[in-house]
């Protein structure tokens, strides 16, 4: 489709280049009647704006804060984030486009406090950040908007906000979808163990949306009759995760298939491998090195993905059109939810 210029507006309406660039710039004095005409024909012609010439011409520094959970050895998938920011930057030269990183311990609610306030002293022009604790995150977005901070959500959605956009996962689609795999490939007759890795699960905001999803699907779909059983683990340390396993399965032996409800897959998988259990079904979540080590072994038998680096830089790129054109996106962009077993592991 052939790109439409202002020169093109100029020649239909019989006016100077310099007269419709006044009227869709809102620069300078331009007579009523010749304004409606270069606007109705500039709607009709569908023109949209050239955001590189725009943005190029302002040669504006556009400064953003990124609030993401810090990554580290057991919480590799909130390694990939800044990947895709940085990525994203790059595509956006020669724009001077600038990200500064605020990282937080996950879970962790008074960090999580403090780099809001170090961000709101920073007063950047738009904030991409992960609201994954529901209610300290509601208290920065009051503080964003109060400071007329526009600010799009990842990986974590909180409805009723003033967020310009959410991109990641539908989480209560992705609970389904994990519930049908298992229900799939268990017997009607085993019960089910959820495992949530979290601190505060009622303040987890996807990891409740996840689990909604999974429940869901066995109240309208599934053919399971097992009882559904849920365990909340405060940490991934091993003596954690060891002592809430050990009671939950010597004392539910029925138990065929687990959900591990986040990222940290790999810790059950490695209390299933170092008891040398069997004949269990292991579902969980992010294609992260170790999850698909222990995948390659047949230990996790899927994982549902959300393609985290494209998430971020998908964000980094709206805000940027929205701060130089005011080009506001759909409300949700929702990633594709990608299953992975051993069989296309290799692919991603």
């Amino acid at each position: 489709m052939k790109q439409i210029r202002i020169k093109d507006i100029a020649i239909k309406a019989g006016v100077s280049i310099g007269t419709v660039d006044r009227v869709l710039h809102n620069r300078g004095e331009v007579a009523a009647d010749t304004k409606e005409k270069v606007l109705t024909i500039a709607r009709e012609m569908h023109y949209q704006p050239n955001i590189v010439a725009q943005a190029l011409t302002a040669k504006k520094q556009y400064n953003l804060a990124a609030l993401l959970p810090r990554g580290g050895d057991d919480n590799v998938y909130w390694m990939l984030h800044p990947q895709g920011i940085e990525l994203a930057i790059k595509e956006l030269q020669p724009f001077q486009v600038d990200v500064r990183f605020f990282f937080f311990e996950l879970h962790n609610e008074s960090d999580f406090l403090e780099k809001t306030r170090e961000i709101i002293d920073y007063n950047p022009e738009g904030v991409i950040f992960a609201p994954i604790l529901k209610k300290e995150s509601l208290k920065f977005c009051s503080e964003l908007d109060q400071l007329n901070i526009p600010y799009i959500f990842i990986d974590t959605n909180i409805d009723n906000t003033n967020c310009l956009t959410f991109i990641g996962e539908d989480a209560y689609q992705g609970g389904r979808v994990a519930a049908s795999l298992i229900d799939y490939g268990l017997e009607v007759s085993r019960d089910i163990l959820i495992v949530n890795i979290a601190k505060d699960l009622e303040n987890t905001q996807h990891l409740n949306a996840r689990n909604q999803g999974f429940m869901s699907f066995f109240l309208d779909a599934g053919k399971n009759k097992g009882m559904k059983i849920t365990v909340e683990i405060p940490s991934a340390e091993s003596k954690d995760v060891e002592s809430r396993m050990d009671l939950i399965l010597n004392t539910n032996p029925n138990i065929g298939a687990i959900l591990v409800s986040s990222a940290k897959t790999h810790v059950i998988a490695k209390y299933i491998e170092k008891r040398k259990l069997k004949d269990l079904i292991l579902i969980g979540y992010e294609i992260t090195r170790k999850n698909t080590d222990y995948l390659k072994k047949g230990i996790i038998h899927f994982l549902i993905g959300q393609r985290p680096m494209e998430q971020s830089g998908k964000a980094v790129k709206k805000m940027f059109d929205f701060l130089t054109v005011k080009q506001v996106p759909a409300k949700r962009d929702y990633q594709p939810v990608e299953i992975i077993n051993v069989e296309n592991v290799d692919l991603f």
